[in-house]
C-alpha cells in the first residue's frame, strides 16, 4: 500500500488535465466508496426549511423597515438627536403711561426626561432616593411623576422650580449621578407694587395636567396665565418656543450642537390702567380701613368717554408673587382659609344689593315712563305705611322733587315711583328691571377679564317659580332702592353711571388698550360699544342735575372743595342680621365734561358711616390736582 493516495488528476506540462485511470477505472462497489449520497427527501426538506428562513428573515427586515420603519427611525433618532425647547420670554405688561408693572426674571428648573431616564426599576429607585435627599423633594410627588414618565416616554416633567444658583452648580458637578435629570433654562414673573395690581395682574404658573388637556399644543415645563390679565391674553403674552437641535449621548448630554431656532418673544400688552391712580387708591383705601377698623372693600376708575379702565382695586390683596415663585401648601391654605378671602375680587365677582346707588336709573326710568315729572314733589315724612308693613325712609327728607330726590337719596320718593302710592302709579318690577337691563344690569358687563359676575335683577314670575309666593307691592319698594333680591356688581354699577354721565353710551369696560409685538407692529384694542342712545338725553340731563346736588348740598359735601366739579350719589345696603351696612359712592367729574367715572365699595361699615366718600374726594384730588407729585410707594 503507498504511503500516500494517487492524485486524482494531474496537470500535464503541456497544460491538460489527465485525470486518474483509478477513477475511470472504479467499480460500482468501489464508487460508492468515493461518494456519499443523500437521499432525496432529506435534500428537499432541507432546501424548503432553507427558503422558510429566508423567507422569516425577508419578512421581518420588511416589517422592521417598511411597516415599522418611522416608528423606530424616531426612536433612533430620539436617542441620538433631540429637539432641546428655548423658552420664549412672556410680553411685558405695562400702565397707560408706559410704567412696567411685570418683568421676566431668569431661572432654572430641574426636570426629568423619559428618554433618559434609567430602564431598571431598580436604577429609578436609586435615582428617586436621591433627588429626594438632595433637592428636599417629597417621595410621594416623585413616585407619581416617575409613574407618569413611563407612560409618556417623550415627556419632560419639572420636579423643582427656581433653583438656587447653588443648587444648580452642584448639580453640574455630579450630574452623572442623575441620569435622565436635566437643568432647564427658563423665566418666571416679578409682579411689582405685588398687592397693589394683583387683583388685576393676576399670576402665572406652571401648567397643570387639566389645563395641558385644554391646550394640547403646550408642554408641561410651561406656564400659562392662571388669573386676571395674565389669563385673559395669555394667547398674546405667550410668545412662540424656539429649539435647539443637538446629539446627545446615553445620558441625554449633549455632545454636538446641530442647530437653533430662535424663540419668538410674546407680545408686549399695554393696559388703559393708570398706574398712579391704582396705588392711590389703593393708599387711600388701605388707610381708611385700618382707620375704621375694616377689612374689605374696591374701587373701580373707568374713562366714561371710551369704557377704558383706569384703575381696578380689591382689599384685602394678596401677593401674586407667591403663585409664580410656586407657593407652598401652607401658603395657600392660609390664604384660602382667610375670612376675609384676599383671593376674591370685590371689584368683579362680589355680588351686593347696590342700595341707593340703583336711584339714578330708576329716576331715568320714571321719567321716561311719565311716572312723575322733574318738578312734581313727594312728601317723605320718614316712611311709608302698606297694611300693616311700614317701609322706612333712611331721614325725615320733607319735599323732594326728582333732582333733590337724588341728591338727600329720598327713600319715600324712590319708593313712590318704583312701586306707586297715592295718585301715582309706580314703575313696577317688569318696567324697573326693563331699564336696569337696558343700563346693563343683570349680565356682564363684557370686560376682557376672567370670573366676571352677572349680578341679579328679580321679576314676578322668578319669586313665584322659585319659592311659591305672589310679588308684593314691598317687593317693589325694596327693589326701588337696591334692596330685597337685586344684586350688582361695583364695576355694574359704575358702568351704568359712566353711561348717565356720557349722555347714553353703554361701552364694555376695556382693561388693555393694545398689544406691541416685537416687530414693531402695534394692535389697538378699540372701544367696544354695547349700546347708544340709551334713553332721552333731556332726561339723563335731569338726572345728572341731581347727582351734582349730591356734591353741593347732599350727602357727599365733603367733595365740594375739590378743584374740580364732581357729581355723584351715595348708598348703604343692609346685609346680614347686624347693623352692618356695605357703603357706596359712585360719581364722575369734571361735571361738564366727564373724563373719570369712579365708585368705592366698603363692606361692614357702621350704618350712618360715609367711609367710601373721603376715598373718592383723595383719588379726585391726586388725579385732577396733584398727579404731579411723586406716586406713593
Amino acid at each position: 500500500m503507498p504511503l500516500f493516495a494517487p492524485k486524482p488528476y494531474e496537470i500535464t506540462p503541456s497544460g491538460s488535465v489527465e485525470i486518474d485511470d483509478a477513477v475511470l477505472s472504479a467499480t460500482e462497489p468501489g464508487a460508492t466508496k468515493l461518494e456519499w449520497p443523500v437521499q432525496r427527501h432529506i435534500l428537499g426538506a432541507f432546501m424548503w426549511l432553507a427558503f422558510l428562513t429566508l423567507g422569516l428573515l425577508g419578512g421581518r427586515v420588511f416589517f422592521l423597515t417598511v411597516v415599522k420603519g418611522e416608528v423606530y427611525r424616531g426612536i433612533s433618532s430620539d436617542n441620538s438627536i433631540r429637539s432641546l425647547v428655548i423658552d420664549a420670554p412672556r410680553g411685558i405688561v405695562s400702565d397707560t403711561h408706559g410704567t412696567p408693572l411685570v418683568r421676566n426674571v431668569p431661572s432654572v428648573d430641574l426636570v426629568a426626561s423619559a428618554p433618559d431616564l434609567p430602564k431598571e426599576e431598580s436604577e429609578r429607585t436609586v435615582l428617586k432616593e436621591r433627588l429626594a435627599a438632595r433637592y428636599q423633594l417629597d417621595r410621594s410627588f416623585l413616585d407619581v411623576t416617575f409613574d407618569e414618565l413611563k407612560k409618556n416616554t417623550a415627556t419632560v416633567i419639572p420636579i423643582k422650580e427656581k433653583l438656587s444658583q447653588e443648587e444648580s452648580l452642584t448639580f453640574l458637578e455630579d450630574s452623572a449621578q442623575f441620569p435622565g435629570i436635566q437643568l432647564y433654562q427658563t423665566a418666571h414673573r416679578e409682579y411689582i407694587d405685588s398687592p397693589v395690581f394683583a387683583h388685576l395682574l393676576g399670576y402665572e404658573g406652571k401648567i397643570k395636567q387639566e389645563e395641558l388637556d385644554e391646550h394640547p399644543d403646550y408642554l408641561l415645563t410651561d406656564s400659562i396665565g392662571k388669573q386676571g390679565i395674565e389669563k385673559s391674553y395669555e394667547t398674546a403674552l405667550r410668545g412662540l418656543h424656539g429649539f435647539r437641535q443637538a446629539e446627545v449621548d446615553s445620558r441625554g448630554r449633549v455632545v454636538n450642537e446641530l442647530g437653533t431656532k430662535n424663540p419668538v418673544a410674546g407680545d408686549d400688552l399695554v393696559l388703559n390702567i393708570d398706574a398712579g391712580l391704582q396705588k392711590k387708591l389703593y393708599e387711600s383705601m388701605t388707610g381708611v380701613l385700618s382707620k375704621e377698623n375694616l377689612s374689605k372693600g374696591a374701587a373701580i376708575a373707568i374713562d366714561p368717554r371710551n369704557g377704558a379702565v383706569r384703575a381696578l382695586v380689591s382689599i384685602p390683596s394678596f401677593d401674586n408673587n407667591l403663585f409664580s415663585e410656586g407657593i407652598s401648601q401652607d401658603e395657600y391654605q392660609k390664604l384660602v382659609n382667610d375670612p376675609a378671602r384676599p383671593l376674591f375680587n370685590r371689584a368683579l365677582s362680589g355680588e351686593y344689593p347696590p342700595g341707593s346707588t340703583i336711584k339714578p336709573v330708576i329716576a331715568a326710568a320714571a321719567l321716561s315712563e311719565n311716572i312723575i315729572s322733574p318738578d312734581r314733589e313727594i312728601e317723605s315724612r320718614g316712611g311709608l305705611s302698606i297694611g300693616n308693613a311700614y317701609f322706612g325712609d333712611w331721614r325725615v327728607n320733607g319735599f323732594t322733587d326728582i333732582r333733590r330726590a337724588i341728591a338727600v337719596s329720598s327713600d319715600v320718593y324712590f319708593y313712590t315711583v318704583g312701586g306707586g302710592y297715592g295718585d301715582i302709579q309706580g314703575l313696577g318690577m317688569e318696567r324697573m328691571k326693563k331699564y336696569e337691563n337696558l343700563f346693563g344690569y343683570g349680565e356682564p358687563t363684557g370686560i376682557d377679564f376672567p370670573s366676571e359676575a352677572e349680578g341679579f335683577i328679580p321679576d314676578p314670575a322668578w319669586k313665584k317659580k322659585t319659592f311659591g309666593e305672589r310679588w308684593y307691592v314691598g317687593d317693589d319698594y325694596n327693589s326701588s332702592i337696591g334692596q330685597g333680591f337685586v344684586t350688582a356688581t361695583p364695576l355694574q354699577i359704575l358702568n351704568a353711571v359712566a353711561a348717565i354721565a356720557n349722555g347714553g353710551t353703554l361701552y364694555e369696560p376695556r382693561i388693555a388698550q393694545e398689544t406691541r409685538s416685537g416687530d414693531g407692529k402695534i394692535e389697538t384694542i378699540p372701544p367696544k360699544v354695547v349700546r347708544d342712545h340709551l334713553i332721552s338725553p333731556d332726561i339723563l340731563k335731569i338726572v345728572r342735575e341731581g347727582m351734582r346736588e349730591t356734591v353741593t348740598e347732599g350727602t357727599a359735601q365733603q367733595l365740594k372743595t375739590l378743584p374740580i366739579e364732581v357729581a355723584g350719589k351715595t348708598g348703604t345696603a343692609q346685609f346680614g342680621g347686624e347693623e352692618k351696612t356695605h357703603g357706596w359712592f359712585v360719581s364722575f367729574a369734571p361735571y361738564n365734561d366727564p373724563q373719570l367715572a369712579l365708585i368705592v365699595l366698603v363692606e361692614g361699615q357702621a350704618e350712618e358711616g360715609y367711609n367710601a366718600v373721603p376715598i373718592a374726594s383723595d383719588a379726585y384730588q391726586w388725579y385732577f390736582g396733584n398727579r404731579d407729585e411723586k406716586a406713593p410707594e
